[in-house]
């Protein structure tokens, strides 16, 4: 079985994605809610389609990645 490994300045930098991803997720989802303009809607709705299953991926990447010292 093939072992992941990420040196620590790698798992961080992959952390702050995550949260960027994150943040950007819910951010899209909250202004579902304000925006009026329906093509602005679409493109949210869209964003939040498309970012959730990738960001479920990297969670799992990043669950099941070992620190390499």
């Amino acid at each position: 079985m093939l072992e992941k490994k990420m040196a620590l300045h790698e798992m961080m930098e992959f952390h702050e994605v995550i949260n960027f991803m994150t943040l950007s997720l819910l951010k899209s989802k909250l202004l579902q809610g304000v925006v009026f303009d329906q093509d602005l809607r679409a493109l949210l709705e869209k964003n939040v389609k498309l970012s959730t299953p990738a960001l479920d991926g990297m969670l799992k990447l990043y669950r099941n990645t070992e620190l390499e010292y």
